[in-house]
């Protein structure tokens, strides 16, 4: 190695991955690629930032596919001198080194910051989404929740639609609270049958919404889902049904998550 001041070059790649493995922060990987283009090549191919942002925030592991420039899904193109690899690569390295250097500087908090469309209210603007983004069932001694204005087919969903306080957040739980009749005899619960969560983003500007149409809510929920790109939709999480007094099934939920 006498004379060798390229260790990426003088060393096997295994033992230059275990040393640029040590670095921490996001901004120094970017610094190595940097140096020259030999350096940029290695750690590119080697998936570095990827690697680094994974060790970091583990919770971005499962993340299915990466969204670039203007909320648009960019699709990779060929390009005659690089491969269909590279070209990968090269996205990777930008989309991880965004993430680790973007989720770096976070603040957990309350992700949500408003409250855009619920796709139907019993009672509005009593029963609004928007007492939602309120914690706690009570606001100056009058009960605050969300009530749906109700289905005779069980099967019809009722959602509720936020907007997340930033472009990039990193939500690791999500606290959900049917509401508490604690004025009923008994103090029920009513809750959802099940619960699932989609994230995405708008291919359209969007307005708030009034909660009090004249559509059914199949079709608003038809034609506000035409309006949302959906990039990602869990699994339905099971909550325990309760009837009320008349039999009939009652959806009160508040929805909460942190980032």
């Amino acid at each position: 190695m006498e004379g060798c001041g390229d260790f990426v070059q003088c060393l096997l790649p295994d033992m230059s991955i275990k040393i640029l493995s040590c670095l921490d922060d996001p901004a120094d990987l970017i610094r190595v690629s940097a140096v020259s283009s030999s350096w940029r090549q290695f750690v590119i191919g080697n998936d570095l930032c990827k690697h680094l942002c994974l060790k970091r925030f583990p919770e971005i592991s499962s993340v299915g596919n990466m969204i670039e420039v203007e909320n648009t899904v960019v699709p990779v193109v060929s390009q005659p001198e690089k491969s269909t690899e590279w070209l990968c690569l090269e996205r990777n390295h930008r989309v991880y080194a965004f993430l680790s250097r973007g989720l770096s500087n976070c603040i957990t908090e309350d992700c949500l910051i408003d409250a855009i469309h619920a796709s139907s209210t019993d009672n509005y603007p009593e029963e609004s989404i928007l007492n939602t983004l309120k914690p706690g069932d009570r606001v100056e001694r009058r009960a605050s929740y969300w009530s749906s204005g109700g289905q005779s087919d069980p099967t019809v969903p009722e959602t509720l639609t936020y907007k997340l306080i930033s472009k990039l957040c990193l939500i690791s739980e999500i606290h959900v609270q049917p509401f508490q009749a604690y004025f009923q005899f008994g103090f029920p619960i009513y809750s959802a049958t099940a619960v699932r969560f989609r994230v995405g983003h708008p291919n359209v500007k969007i307005d708030v919404e009034s909660d009090n149409g004249l559509e059914s809510v199949a079709a608003q929920a038809r034609s506000f889902c035409d309006k949302i790109v959906w990039t990602y939709t869990s699994p339905e999480f099971p909550l325990v049904q309760v009837i009320n007094s008349s039999g009939i099934s009652v959806s009160f939920i508040l929805i909460s998550s942190y980032p």
